[in-house]
């Protein structure tokens, strides 16, 4: 399988190097390696603030606050709906608050190296049609799906 991910800063206050750029590669690998994803894919990756993802919270989910990552999946696998073959699958895109990851890592006692890759994780899972939303088994199940790749990505708390 080949990933290609396409990058976008849209903040300011936290460097988006090459090591920061990588980590949320990896973290979309490991999960589509974990899920038996197979095929050829594209994800667009935005870094953006809270500011800006608010923004996109309200004007999508009708939701009028900050939060964490933003998912926007282009198919509906579990319904059936795919690409066609022969082409990469452009999975869709992953909206992510490095202000949010910053604070959150704070609340939670561990790095923003490891917040930023467990929001990647997640946000992946919903890219592939997972909803912990839906109901207690769905949030019990993406839970067990995250933590395993976060295993997978050997990245601890530190």
């Amino acid at each position: 399988m080949k990933l290609r991910v396409y990058y976008t800063n849209e903040q300011s206050t936290h460097k988006t190097d090459i090591a920061l750029r990588n980590l949320v590669r990896r973290a979309v690998l490991a999960t589509l390696e974990y899920e038996g994803f197979d095929r050829d894919c594209e994800v667009s990756v935005t870094f953006t603030d809270n500011g800006g993802i608010r923004e996109l919270n309200r004007e999508y989910r009708e939701k009028d606050a900050a939060t964490d990552v933003l998912s926007f999946p282009m198919y509906d696998f579990f319904a059936g709906d795919t690409p066609p073959e022969g082409f990469p699958c452009e999975l869709g895109d992953i909206v992510l608050s490095l202000e949010r990851a910053e604070s959150q890592a704070e609340e939670f006692g561990h790095s923003f190296k490891r917040e930023v890759a467990f929001l990647t994780v997640h946000s992946t899972l919903h890219l592939l049609g997972y909803d912990h939303e839906l109901s207690e088994e769905d949030d019990a199940d993406m839970r067990r799906r995250q933590k395993e790749v976060m295993e997978i990505l050997k990245i601890t708390r530190d």
